[in-house]
């Protein structure tokens, strides 16, 4: 046996061999590297926290001058006006984004990242594909861009989803 998955597929086996226990050697194996990964990216992030990350990489992802309205960055990271405002409000604290009215819309807002922000995300996002990294370093380059590819088969799936 090469992992604990390994183990519970044996005992399943074990006890129930009419069933079909193909889909935990694939399944259970990324819950379980899920929730390693969900502790590398905390640690990654330091200070700001998983949602912080997420809100300040759609701003940076968007290019100079790094803005975005609070409804592009609901749609980016899939929450709730309301928990984006809190969001905001908590990274504005931080000096890490800045909130102007929107010129083209009197009634809208717009969100900055300030050059704080732009640093604390840059800083994280290396911190994370270094822990990445390591996490893939068992694998050939081949073999990440299988393992991408297939990945990718199932996760299109969900995409209308979303």
């Amino acid at each position: 046996m090469r992992d604990e998955v390994d183990r519970l597929i044996a005992a399943w086996k074990a006890q129930r061999p009419d069933l079909d226990l193909s889909p935990l050697g694939v399944l259970s194996r990324i819950t379980r590297i899920s929730r390693h990964l969900d502790i590398e990216r905390r640690n990654a992030f330091a200070d700001l926290d998983t949602w912080g990350f997420d809100v300040l990489a759609s701003l940076r992802r968007a290019g100079a001058p790094y803005q975005l309205s609070p409804s592009q960055l609901m749609q980016e990271t899939l929450v709730t006006s309301g928990t984006m405002t809190n969001r905001l409000d908590r990274l504005e604290e931080l000096e890490l984004i800045t909130r102007k009215q929107d010129p083209a819309d009197g009634r809208g807002s717009l969100v900055t990242l300030t050059k704080a922000g732009v640093r604390a995300v840059d800083a994280a996002m290396e911190e994370l594909l270094d822990r990445e990294r390591n996490f893939l370093a068992p694998l050939t380059s081949d073999e990440k861009k299988e393992l991408a590819r297939l990945l990718s088969v199932i996760a299109a799936q969900f995409e209308d989803e979303i």
